[in-house]
């Protein structure tokens, strides 16, 4: 397993996707905290980062597949897939090598952002005046977030040998999780459904999450989601052999 994750790690770093990501993902939330006037933080006239915690989920939302569209459909294309399954390693390793991979560029993302805290707790009057509690609950929710993101996009990318066809795949899976189920909540006829949408849709867990209260059923929803995504890919995977 670390040997993929080495291996994964490398690939992204040695080219520009890793830079481009996040590049990309610190412009994007830097542009809606300081500079676009509806939402700059120095318009607000109070300290807070409330407007990265609701932009990063929609940015990582089109970044994550992108990272993830290549892990298995690439091995897949080029058969390299047919050369590590002879590997003394069992396919979760190599499942699980590859999550942490992305995983491991999800949180190269967002550690720059930690900056942005620093500046908004200067900024703030009296110098310290953020609500820490709540900033620190945001954090963990956007990195379980971005855990579910890299566990959707990667049982995409294992159902195809087309990178094209995972990005959209995995994009549609992080969409539906995200913000079609939540959407469907305000339909009226769907009020039966209601309970089950808010307890399988991320965003609900999120913004619960983001109070800075760590509630335990928030936890085992996502990891629960993260379990799942590797738990499907290692089967798909596996059904090579059958």
């Amino acid at each position: 397993m670390i040997a993929i994750l080495r291996k994964e790690i490398n690939l992204f770093f040695s080219s520009l996707i890793a830079y481009i990501v996040i590049a990309v993902f610190l412009v994007m939330n830097s542009l809606f905290i300081w500079i676009l006037p509806d939402s700059s933080v120095l318009e607000f006239g109070y300290a807070t980062l409330d407007q990265l915690f609701e932009v990063a989920p929609w940015v990582f939302m089109f970044l994550v597949p992108a990272i993830t569209m290549r892990f298995f459909a690439e091995e897949r294309r080029s058969g390299t897939i047919e050369i590590i399954a002879t590997k003394p390693v069992s396919n979760l390793r190599i499942v699980l090598g590859k999550y942490f991979a992305g995983l491991v560029l999800v949180i190269f993302s967002i550690l720059p952002t930690l900056l942005y805290f620093y500046t908004i707790y200067v900024l703030a009057a009296p110098v310290g005046n953020v609500d820490i509690g709540a900033t620190t609950g945001s954090y963990i929710g956007l990195l379980l977030l971005g855990g579910c993101y890299v566990g959707l996009g990667l049982l995409a990318s294992s159902i195809t040998d087309n990178q094209i066809v995972a990005f959209i795949a995995g994009l549609f899976l992080c969409f539906l999780f995200y913000a079609l189920l939540e959407w469907l909540r305000s339909f009226t006829v769907m009020s039966p459904l209601d309970p089950v949408l808010e307890a399988i849709n991320i965003q609900s867990h999120y913004t619960s999450i983001s109070r800075g209260v760590l509630d335990t059923r928030d936890l085992v929803y996502f990891l629960s989601l993260i379990g799942l995504s590797i738990g499907i890919t290692n089967t798909i995977i596996e059904s090579r052999k059958w």
